[in-house]
């Protein structure tokens, strides 16, 4: 039986995500999906910051249904690469990839972002500095991580779930390097 061809990509805020699986769609010609995008559209839709809808998330189950819904959507599909916290979950047959980084290192690199990005800049908070924004991230990935515990009692940062986790943060991993050692490894996992 042949394996699906999907990628899915999670991690810890700031990892790189996104970045990385836009990089790797554009490699193999895959099309990107991001649930992050879709939550920054809710966000956009109800006038708040990604932080406000997270924590609103947490009451309204219906914020991460009509999340989830898109990703589970995308099990029937192929040549897709995903970037979600949640996509190995939904997306089991996928190749699962899990992006760890220091928070220190990861705030540095989301203040940065946040000044040149303009789609975070219209739904994410302003910081003062890289400190409160580390506080921040650090409280959204726990809302997050409750949330899911409570909905589908899984903790999407246990490296058990992925093929492959790679450190973004760790020294001499850049963008290409870790689209590479995704690709390596994937094309292993294919066969």
């Amino acid at each position: 039986m042949s394996k699906k061809k999907i990628i899915t990509i999670g991690g810890k805020p700031g990892s790189g995500k996104s970045s990385t699986a836009k990089k790797i769609a554009e490699i193999l010609g895959y099309t990107h999906h991001s649930t992050g995008k879709f939550f920054r559209e809710i966000a956009t839709e109800r006038g708040v910051t990604v932080t406000e809808l997270n924590f609103q998330a947490e009451t309204d189950k219906g914020v991460d249904e009509a999340i989830d819904n898109k990703s589970k959507a995308l099990n029937n599909n192929s040549n897709i690469v995903m970037d979600s916290r949640l996509a190995f979950n939904f997306i089991p047959d996928s190749f699962k990839v899990y992006l760890e980084i220091d928070p220190e290192v990861a705030a540095k690199r989301m203040f940065e972002d946040m000044k040149e990005n303009e789609e975070r800049q219209k739904t994410e908070s302003t910081y003062a500095d890289v400190l409160e924004l580390e506080k921040n991230a650090f409280e959204r990935y726990e809302s997050e991580n409750k949330r899911f515990k409570t909905l589908y009692d899984v903790n999407p940062s246990i490296h058990d779930h992925y093929d492959l986790v790679i450190d973004t943060g760790a020294e001499g991993n850049t963008l290409e390097s870790v689209a590479e050692q995704i690709m390596q490894a994937y094309e292993a996992w294919l066969g």
